[in-house]
């Protein structure tokens, strides 16, 4: 295992094989990811943390989820990666659709974890707000109304440490690169989602309150040949309220797009 480090972001490089890019989202981290690492084992695996988030400081002149994304390809192509299977979480997904729509010959395979397309009009002014409390008063609040408001009640009692392990991951965020996260997010455009030509899987949650099953069947119906999988009492976090079956999906789409 070693880091990456290219200007502000650190990116975790581990095995050899095939490159699987994991792209975490707001208020997370490489180790968002880390219940499905057990299982990748054959793969090249490169896990950055977001310019602004985990590791990561931010870049000056870095605006919005196009930024984010043109420092993920940044990455790639310092590591000399050319083709690689991509998997994101929440916010990340967004960036996976952006550089699988304007890339086609890099992405070999999506697997979306709470796919959004792009955030309702009030979940935008509700991220303005959010960003402007970050600045002000820091993150003991908002890691508080995430870990309960985004992780399902069946997963909270069954595990209770799914919720612990989201509020420290919103705690261990700078607040403003937290804010700027969801400036980037309250302004932004959806992909051409048509364009999108790999083997995508989209895994939503039941009761996922921030990209709902709705959300992510519209993208099925826009994105050629992709596939929906909704996991049964899941929240947001499905790859820590439900690893295994997480995991289990992520294999199926990997061998898909090497059939």
């Amino acid at each position: 295992m070693a880091d990456i480090r290219l200007g502000s972001m650190v990116m975790e490089e581990i095995g050899s094989g095939e490159t699987v890019v994991m792209i975490h989202g707001l208020g997370g981290s490489s180790n968002s990811f880390q219940p499905l690492m057990a299982d990748l084992g054959n793969y090249h695996v490169l896990r950055p943390d977001l310019p602004g988030a985990g590791r990561s400081g931010l870049r000056p002149g870095l605006v919005g989820l196009p930024g984010l994304a043109q420092a993920i390809l940044d990455g790639l192509r310092a590591a000399g990666v050319e083709t690689a299977h991509f998997v994101g979480h929440s916010m990340g997904t967004i960036l996976c659709q952006y550089l699988a729509a304007k890339h086609s010959k890099l992405a070999r395979s999506l697997t979306l974890y709470g796919p959004i397309l792009e955030p309702p009009i009030a979940a935008r002014q509700g991220l303005k707000e959010r960003a402007a409390a970050a600045r002000k008063d820091g993150m003991a609040g908002i890691a508080d109304a995430v870990s309960m408001g985004s992780v399902s009640a069946a997963s909270r009692a069954a595990n209770p440490i799914t919720a612990a392990f989201v509020r420290e991951s919103l705690m261990r965020q700078d607040p403003t690169g937290y804010a700027n996260h969801c400036e980037a997010l309250s302004a932004m455009t959806p992909a051409d989602l048509s364009a999108i030509r790999c083997p995508t899987l989209l895994v939503a949650g039941a009761v996922d309150p921030v990209a709902p099953v709705a959300m992510a069947t519209n993208m099925k119906d826009q994105i050629a040949d992709a596939r929906l999988e909704v996991l049964s009492d899941v929240g947001h976090w499905m790859m820590i309220e439900a690893p295994a079956r997480s995991s289990a999906l992520l294999q199926e789409t990997l061998e898909v797009a090497q059939a």
